[in-house]
């Protein structure tokens, strides 16, 4: 597997290896060992799949609180998506700055998004399936999340008008947010 780096400390992109032939693909989606080997040393306790019929949909921008913050791998299964991480760690040099990656079935690309940032992402392709694992398990009181628009941080979405949750669209910006990291 092939792991890069971003300009957000610890938020990486992982490419697993790819073995393919006439008559499809086999990978690794996840290796413990593998991993660890390669300084990501993370036990999930949960994996999450959400389905998205329609090209635009916008999920998140999404976080739990400490001492529920969760670490995601995110992957997708079938589509493709446009995922954004936003470092909101109060004493980062890179509080605020967010980064966006394309997944999808056919780049098999993965994100790993630590504790410490708010995710989300907007759909490119209708039908798209995202798997992602957790390292903690879903706290309903400690579930937050900041505007997916919030002009302070500037997110290229794909989307003008995306389709949003009632609960994604109600979310504070990032100055009203409740931060404990």
């Amino acid at each position: 597997m092939k792991v890069m780096s971003t300009k957000l400390e610890g938020l990486l992109i992982i490419e697993p290896d790819v073995h393919g032939d006439h008559r499809g693909f086999f990978m690794e989606s996840y290796h413990r060992a593998k991993m660890a080997e390669q300084g990501i040393d993370i036990v999930f306790v949960q994996d999450n799949h959400s389905l998205s019929k329609e090209a635009g949909v916008l999920r998140g921008l999404h976080y739990q609180l400490n001492p529920k913050a969760q670490t995601k791998l995110i992957r997708v299964v079938s589509g493709a998506i446009y995922d954004v991480a936003v470092d909101i760690r109060s004493s980062s040099p890179t509080f605020g700055q967010w980064v966006g990656v394309e997944l999808s079935e056919s780049n098999k690309r993965q994100l790993l998004v630590p504790q410490g940032f708010a995710h989300g992402f907007c759909t490119i392709v209708p039908h798209t399936q995202v798997l992602y694992k957790v390292d903690e398990y879903y706290s309903p009181e400690n579930d937050r999340g900041v505007l997916w628009n919030d002009s302070a941080i500037g997110i290229d979405w794909p989307a003008a008008n995306p389709i949003l949750s009632e609960k994604d669209g109600k979310h504070p910006l990032l100055k009203d947010a409740e931060i404990n990291f």
